[in-house]
């Protein structure tokens, strides 16, 4: 039986003999690792914990809230071991940021999480997830304020999402490649079931919304097109469609065995530039798409590049198989 290495163990490797993270980053990362457990015991008891359901409220983006977002947040935001290593906070689910309580010096990280993805597939069991983002807190002022958080997603340092579904499964970068962990529930730990993940370049899967088709922008059907005219197409070859409308689910299958996520830009909200979060969701996954050898665009710049002007800014999002995602950025490119 081959050795079984922990989470744990395996950010020690990476601070320790790699190099790649400091101490206090790969504190951080167990605490984030720690929250995960906590949200999926309340994920995996369903009825049986009464958090089924709507909560009766919405959240800062004027969606309604389930109450296992507002128990996932709330899991994140009163974690007790954030000690002196953690600044502050930004949630998808709260309008600002949540400055760490600490008796320590000031903390040299802030956390950026989705604590909840796929909320409408929690009733009918369908795999969701958390999603986080680490960045460094600037220097140079004291205190910490929303434009901190404005860093562009190249400057990440560490990224990651846990889907809770028949597995738990954290999934994490620190920019040394991908790795995959399972949760052992009777350890209580999670293993490395996966190192080096890469995305095979080409595909013959695609995830997007075809309810939307009439509202895409002509590149994207474009591509669409194309990928349903199958052998006879231009193409020469045929495609599946997957679509879980739980993001973290869409992109565990790529990082698994490759495809394309496609959620761009539709004309229904034309002031919109796309539905999904910069900071929260296209950052983190773009990262880890690319550290797995695929590419992320918002169909015509490298999402890592983009400048956020705010913490709930929202972007269209085209990840995966590195061959695809340059074809779909082509079209929007007029190549």
């Amino acid at each position: 039986m081959p050795e079984r290495i922990s989470l744990t163990r395996y950010l020690v490797e990476q601070q320790r003999v790699h190099g790649h993270i400091p101490s206090e980053l790969r504190l951080l990362l167990e605490v984030v690792a720690r929250a995960c457990k906590r949200i999926a015991q309340a994920v995996n008891k369903g009825e049986l914990g009464e958090v089924m359901g709507t909560a009766g409220t919405e959240n800062v983006q004027g969606e309604v809230q389930k109450k296992l977002d507002i128990i996932a947040n709330e899991t994140l935001i009163e974690a007790n071991e954030w000690g002196g290593h953690l600044a502050a906070m930004a949630s998808e689910e709260m309008e600002g940021i949540y400055v760490v309580p600490n008796r320590y010096p000031q903390g040299e990280y802030l956390l950026m999480f989705d604590p909840l993805d796929g909320s409408s597939n929690i009733d009918v069991n369908v795999s969701i997830g958390t999603i986080f983002s680490v960045l460094k807190k600037p220097e140079g002022h004291p205190g910490v304020h929303d434009e901190d958080f404005l860093q562009p997603g190249r400057c990440q340092v560490a990224a990651g999402y846990c889907i809770y579904g028949p597995q738990t499964t954290l999934v994490l970068t620190v920019g040394d490649g991908v790795a995959m962990f399972t949760l052992d529930r009777e350890q209580g730990s999670f293993v490395l079931i996966r190192e080096n993940v890469q995305i095979p370049e080409d595909t013959r899967e695609f995830a997007i919304n075809m309810s939307n088709m009439r509202h895409w922008d002509a590149p994207v059907r474009r591509y669409i097109d194309e990928c349903l005219a199958g052998k006879e197409g231009i193409r020469g070859k045929d495609f599946n469609m997957r679509w879980v409308a739980s993001m973290v689910a869409d992109v565990h299958r790529i990082l698994s065995r490759g495809g394309i996520f496609m959620y761009p830009w539709d004309k229904r909200e034309p002031n919109k530039p796309g539905k999904l979060r910069l900071m929260y969701e296209a950052n983190p996954m773009g990262w880890l798409v690319e550290q797995a050898g695929g590419a992320a665009t918002n169909g015509k710049q490298r999402i890592l590049d983009i400048q956020p002007t705010q913490l709930h800014e929202r972007v269209s999002v085209i990840l995966g198989s590195k061959n695809e995602v340059e074809r779909v950025t082509g079209y929007h490119n007029g190549i």
